[in-house]
């Protein structure tokens, strides 16, 4: 189920400068993460944007974890 979700999410470069949109749309994920941080409840952001599903908002989610899954941590250095 996670890769047919994150399969909802494109990045190219024609499409919004390349930020990861949900595919088939212009919307990108950056704004269903801002939304959602906001404390936007789901069915307002449905209702807002008709093209998106639960799953898509669930993709967005799933994509925003795995890119901070996968980034390396390093530890700062103190002066």
């Amino acid at each position: 189920m996670e890769q047919r979700l994150l399969n909802r999410i494109v990045v190219d470069p024609k499409i919004m400068v390349g930020k990861p949109v949900i595919k088939g749309t212009r919307i990108p994920v950056e704004i269903i993460l801002k939304k959602l941080a906001q404390n936007i409840d789901i069915k307002e952001i449905l209702e807002d944007f008709p093209r998106l599903t639960i799953d898509d908002i669930k993709a967005a989610v799933m994509y925003a974890e795995s890119l901070v899954e996968n980034t390396e941590v390093f530890p700062l250095l103190s002066a």
